[in-house]
């Protein structure tokens, strides 16, 4: 750096002394109307007298933190009807199939086994050996004379 240049600092000139111009009636300060400061639009605070700002925001109370359910109760209540109202549905069904099903089986099978044992229980032994059964029919036969002797 050369010694030519010298450092040279920025001094600002002063502001001048605020200047009302011609002074105002004097208020009495019980007749002044209280001003408070509120933000503007774009942030900087302004005077508004106080009858006329808004009123104070209220303070949020504090909010629970606790974890809440993955799903809310009601919903899982829901959930859990129609998963039971789903299984009730097939396990009626099932059984309905079930039943349904023995029923057929038994008119088809067990009903046709059942006819023919009492068909064969009822048909005589004769007629199945073609008359030479070991049937055998006794008669007897009792004569009684009677006599007088005198």
């Amino acid at each position: 750096m050369s010694a030519e240049r010298a450092l040279t600092l920025y001094e600002p000139t002063p502001p001048a002394p605020y200047d009302g111009g011609p002074s105002a009636a004097v208020e009495p300060s019980g007749e002044r109307v209280a001003v408070v400061w509120v933000p503007d639009a774009y942030g900087r605070m302004v005077p508004m007298p106080k009858h006329l700002a808004p009123p104070p925001m209220e303070r949020q109370p504090p909010r629970d933190l606790a974890p809440l359910p993955l799903l809310d109760p009601i919903a899982q209540r829901f959930i859990g009807a129609g998963i039971g109202g789903g299984a009730l549905s097939a396990g009626v069904g099932w059984g309905v199939g079930e039943v349904v099903n023995a029923i057929a089986g038994f008119s088809s099978g067990a009903a046709m086994w059942i006819a023919l044992a009492i068909l064969a229980w009822r048909l005589p032994a004769r007629a199945l050996t073609g008359g030479r059964g070991s049937t055998v029919n006794i008669r007897k036969a009792v004569f009684k004379h009677s006599h007088f002797h005198a």
